[in-house]
């Protein structure tokens, strides 16, 4: 087997290491109804997703009517709420994730997390999952000033994870975009929350299945 080369490889969270589209849809569609707006499809919501909470609601207002700034910051405390009270009823890691990081950790690399969900909603997530201690750094949302598709907060969850070189696994084109600012070879999955055909997102690499994601690394 060849080694793989990276010391550290870092994961976008909401459509790449779990499928949370349930729980955010409920939350979205909850948020939506007290503002008196019907609700969005759950399909819809899937490519919505990836640019954090607040900027979903502002797609889910969109979709279904006119949208201002105070109409926005009106339903975002209503989102955050029942999503914090309800992360994790129906999300749940995609088949293959659990397998692949005990592979990764096995083999002596560093794992972390690069999201721009809410970082308290992230170690919410994570502990309600049983990995509130998998990861060696998480970055968030607001953890810098900045969020994803700028390079910094990828370029902090490898520090924090002990450095490069590095990989990042995505499903979107924020994840591509943030990956090549920051130089960094990145994995997309075919199967997130992309709201593009995964050959447009720009990927170094493209997977079908977790179970394809060492060999992957390895060839890289």
């Amino acid at each position: 087997m060849t080694a793989i080369r990276f010391k550290t490889v870092v994961f976008d969270l909401d459509g790449t290491l779990a499928d949370t589209a349930p729980d955010l849809t409920a939350a979205l569609n909850h948020a939506l109804g007290e503002l008196g707006r019907p609700p969005v499809p759950a399909e819809d919501v899937r490519h919505m997703v990836g640019h954090g909470a607040k900027a979903l609601l502002r797609k889910g207002l969109v979709a279904t009517g006119a949208v201002s700034e105070a109409l926005v910051d009106e339903g975002f405390p209503i989102f955050l709420a029942y999503y914090e009270a309800h992360i994790a009823d129906h999300s749940r890691p995609f088949p293959g994730v659990e397998q692949a990081l005990a592979a990764l950790e096995a083999a002596g690399i560093a794992i972390a997390i690069c999201t721009n969900k809410l970082e308290g909603l992230t170690h919410i997530f994570l502990r309600a999952v049983g990995w509130e201690s998998r990861f060696a750094a998480v970055v968030g949302g607001d953890t810098l000033s900045v969020r994803k598709p700028d390079p910094a907060p990828l370029l902090e969850a490898i520090a924090r994870a002990g450095g490069g070189p590095a990989a990042f696994v995505g499903d979107s084109i924020t994840d591509t975009d943030t990956a090549k600012a920051a130089g960094v070879p990145c994995v997309a999955l075919s199967f997130g929350f992309a709201d593009r055909p995964v050959g447009d997102l720009g990927a170094d690499r493209v997977i079908d299945h977790w179970d394809e994601l060492l060999q992957t690394l390895e060839a890289m």
